[in-house]
């Protein structure tokens, strides 16, 4: 057998072969923790078996009933956000169940935030995520398909 070598060449997919899927999710009655990870790999791509750290490769997400997602043990009193508004004394706090009464797709929105990579690509990633606090949405021409977490 002559000494031949192999070569295998790497694969860099391109902008045209990474085709932009629709998807829905529903997350009513679903832990908010597990679902915003599941979402955060989808916006990623990591399901696709091109995915590239380095690429956005990611699909649309849809996401309806946020206002029925569940925060695991007593955590809807217990979980604080914090922000500052940039006065003098303009620090803020307020528990999961207040941001839940006036804007529930905060929560999951904030949490699948934190769970993407903090690189330039996060921002276009979050632009993907559609959350709804009800079933009905705005993308129906896209025809999302539904998708089990």
């Amino acid at each position: 057998m002559k000494n031949i070598k192999l070569i295998q060449k790497s694969y860099v997919p391109s902008e045209k072969d990474m085709e932009k899927k629709w998807f829905i999710v529903d997350v009513k009655d679903k832990t908010l923790g597990p679902t915003a990870v599941k979402i955060a790999d989808l916006l990623r791509g990591k399901g696709k078996p091109f995915f590239t750290p380095q690429k956005d490769c990611g699909d649309h997400i849809v996401v309806v009933n946020a206002k029925h997602i569940r925060l695991s043990g007593n955590k809807m009193d217990t979980k604080m956000y914090h922000w500052h508004t940039r006065y003098p004394a303009g620090f803020r706090s307020r528990t999961a169940r207040e941001i839940m009464a006036k804007k529930p797709e905060k929560v999951l929105e904030d949490a699948v935030f934190g769970m993407l990579p903090r690189t330039r690509t996060r921002k276009v990633m979050m632009r993907r995520l559609r959350i709804f606090p009800e079933l009905e949405h705005d993308h129906k021409t896209q025809s999302p398909k539904p998708i089990e977490l």
